[in-house]
């Protein structure tokens, strides 16, 4: 089956935890759904929904490590102040990102809004775009993605997160379920996706 291969870069990422609100905060090590939705999103300039496009994504970075941020905090009885939080990033996040919809090239090559991965400071740019044939295979490397509750072999953070959210505001979740984030590799035993130029097995969404 044919699927554009694109390769996104930034120089820094960050996928929050949706249950940390205040205090410290941690990144997810790989974007969830919703981030690669919303990406999609932007690079057209209208709505995608996880029913409009096939999808799959290998996640890399350099390292991670803490920032401090200056933030507001908004009280109606006791008046406004700021206080400093310590947030966690990925420093030079590198994004293979698969769609089946081949037509979508044309988005690609002229996004309609700017490219972001994690939050508005989080700045990205596509790098490469490639037309590949990914084959199913058993008994390949697959990792650094997010995978199914449940996926055999699999390991590592289970995390409930959001897959969509409406256009409406206030946003509202449409869906959510486990997930599995991977942040490396193993040898899944069953049959996915496979890409022989990177040799690595691809989860398709």
């Amino acid at each position: 089956m044919k699927f554009l291969r694109v390769l996104i870069e930034g120089w820094t990422s960050s996928f929050r935890y949706p249950s940390f609100i205040s205090g410290f905060q941690p990144t997810l090590p790989v974007p969830p759904l919703s981030t690669i939705y919303g990406l999609l999103s932007a690079i057209k300039g209208d709505i995608i929904k996880p029913d409009d496009l096939k999808i799959g994504y290998i996640f890399n970075y350099e390292s991670k490590t803490i920032d401090l941020e200056q933030i507001y905090e908004i009280k109606a009885l006791t008046g406004n102040k700021t206080n400093v939080i310590k947030r966690e990033f990925l420093v030079n996040p590198k994004m293979y990102l698969y769609i089946n919809d081949l037509d979508f090239k044309k988005y690609l090559e002229s996004p309609y809004y700017q490219l972001l991965l994690g939050r508005s400071s989080d700045l990205a740019m596509i790098k490469d775009i490639k037309t590949v044939k990914l084959e199913k295979k058993s008994n390949v490397l697959l990792g650094k993605t997010i995978l199914p509750f449940g996926t055999k072999g699999a390991y590592g953070i289970l995390q409930a997160l959001p897959i969509s959210f409406s256009d409406e505001i206030p946003r509202k979740t449409l869906e959510t379920k486990p997930f599995i984030l991977m942040d490396e590799y193993f040898e899944y035993e069953d049959e996915c996706y496979y890409d022989k130029q990177l040799d690595k097995g691809i989860w398709i969404w």
